[in-house]
């Protein structure tokens, strides 16, 4: 069963940092491009990031220079380094991955951005 767990949502303040984290269910993911996406209130979800199995990474261009996606595959986990934040970063953030032919999406986890 794929399950994927998020954690480290936070409120923070213009110009902080978080990091966010994302549990998978096996060891399956290590072969597996891994993505984090966000919405925000009355907006599409969309893409922040993409690392491939291999280890390299794509980023939307309203992070680049910001967030940093990586994987450790020994401990089936993504992860988001997200450095000086916007209040307009503030969105809930899901972890997602493809598995053949489904998509599949954590709980997503709250950044909130404000000071």
């Amino acid at each position: 069963q794929v399950q994927l767990v998020e954690s480290g949502g936070d409120l923070v303040q213009p110009g902080g940092s978080l990091r966010l984290s994302c549990a998978t269910s096996g060891s399956i993911f290590r072969l597996l491009a891994m993505d984090w996406y966000r919405q925000a209130p009355g907006r599409e979800r969309e893409l922040v990031a993409r690392i491939m199995s291999g280890g390299s990474t794509n980023y939307a261009d309203f992070v680049k220079g910001r967030f940093t996606i990586s994987r450790d595959n020994a401990k089936n986990t993504v992860y988001l380094q997200m450095n000086s934040l916007k209040v307009e970063d503030t969105a809930v953030y899901y972890c997602h991955v493809r598995v053949a032919v489904v998509d599949y999406w954590g709980q997503g986890t709250q950044v909130t951005v404000s000071s």
